[in-house]
């Protein structure tokens, strides 16, 4: 392997710094919201406040768990997991916008059980996504067996197969390859 976009399947090197800047982008609007959410509670006083607030901060945990799938060499599948749970969130968004404060307790017909159950099933499956996402990035990058190491040197290259463990001996410390190859030639 010469290079990370051999690592990641080929996919274009444009693409993956857009990717990342875009998931930097849904991460930081998330925790804009989250804030904005905060400030609202801080600084208003009544329903209308804490109904801004609610929705502000529903927004910004789905926007969170979506920007960090956008910036990750995620599948096609783990990111439509991501945007089915961000979806639901979102149904659940609606349904606290709809019912707060007239049918959200104590009222013949609270909806407030419904609302939750529904934002929280979606993050529940937001966060699914994300973790396995984020394993398939580690398991991606920590090669099992052994471990193909290309040396250059001086022109000439030669390849030797190290298993797992030699491999992160040489790499752990910071160690130069070309003095495991070397020390193999002896």
């Amino acid at each position: 392997m010469t290079s990370l976009d051999e690592a990641y399947g080929g996919e274009s090197p444009v693409s993956r710094p857009r990717q990342a800047v875009a998931g930097g982008v849904l991460v930081g609007l998330g925790v804009l919201a989250i804030v904005a959410a905060m400030a609202a509670v801080w600084t208003g006083t009544g329903t209308a406040a804490k109904q801004t607030a609610g929705i502000a901060a529903g927004v910004g945990i789905p926007l969170m768990l979506l920007g960090i799938v956008v910036a990750l060499p995620a599948s096609r599948r783990t990111r439509a997991g991501v945007s089915i749970g961000t979806a639901l969130s979102a149904g659940g968004i609606w349904l606290f916008q709809y019912a707060y404060p007239t049918r959200w307790t104590q009222t013949v017909d609270p909806l407030a059980f419904e609302t939750l159950l529904l934002y929280g099933l979606g993050c529940a499956i937001a966060v699914w996504f994300v973790f396995t996402a984020i394993a398939s990035t580690r398991l991606r990058n920590n090669p099992q067996g052994t471990v193909s190491l290309e040396v250059v040197m001086q022109g000439e290259t030669r390849t030797v197969e190290v298993s797992n463990r030699e491999y992160q001996q040489i790499v752990s410390d910071g160690g130069d390859p070309t003095e495991y190859i070397d020390d193999l030639e002896d």
